[in-house]
């Protein structure tokens, strides 16, 4: 009998990462990442009871690793140099975007006494808990309208990630794009 191949968690979250951008929260299966990953299904069930437990964890796992890059932003003095580090960060991880939507859906379909539900529950909203002194920083330096609500503000940057480029625009041109019809507006004021 052949030796199982090791492995370790980063590994199998890069693969399951993949599996699950690929196919979606409905397509990824145990078997399709055993094939990936060139083990057998016995040898990911010693790590994992089932599919939610992984996705879950990889997800915590995913979340944490942005938001400790988020925290980066409190370092840099000046609302706009922390603005474009954020336009910047979003865009390097425009798979976090995807990953949220996923993690609600296994949300929903898991039972209330899961063990990683709460802490999943819980990254979004320390995001946005997060992202909410960043929007303070803008207003109290008066860079951002103040009768905006921060929520709006939070929510209108995280999802210019999901606008599709259609035109096959260069990355560098689109992100330079978003972050000036952001803090500039599309209109010509005359």
């Amino acid at each position: 009998m052949a030796r199982e191949r090791k492995f370790n968690t980063v590994e199998l979250f890069q693969e399951a990462k993949q599996l699950l951008l690929q196919h979606g929260y409905d397509g990824f299966t145990f078997s399709l990442l055993a094939d990936r990953m060139e083990v057998s299904r016995a040898a990911l069930y010693k790590y994992y009871d089932n599919k939610e437990e992984l996705i879950t964890d990889f997800m915590i796992y995913e979340m944490e690793e942005f938001l400790h890059e988020l925290r980066e932003i409190e370092t840099l003095e000046g609302f706009e140099r922390q603005f474009d580090f954020l336009i910047d960060l979003i865009f390097k991880k425009t798979e976090v975007h995807e990953l949220i939507r996923a993690a609600q859906q296994v949300m929903t379909r898991m039972d209330t006494a899961f063990p990683n539900k709460e802490k999943l529950e819980k990254l979004p909203l320390d995001m946005y808990k997060f992202l909410q002194k960043f929007i303070l920083v803008g207003k109290k330096e008066e860079k951002l309208k103040k009768h905006i609500p921060d929520g709006l503000i939070i929510g209108f940057i995280l999802q210019t990630v999901a606008i599709p480029n259609h035109f096959g625009i260069p990355k560098a041109d689109w992100i330079y794009s978003i972050k000036e019809i952001i803090s500039h507006g599309m209109f010509i004021n005359k």
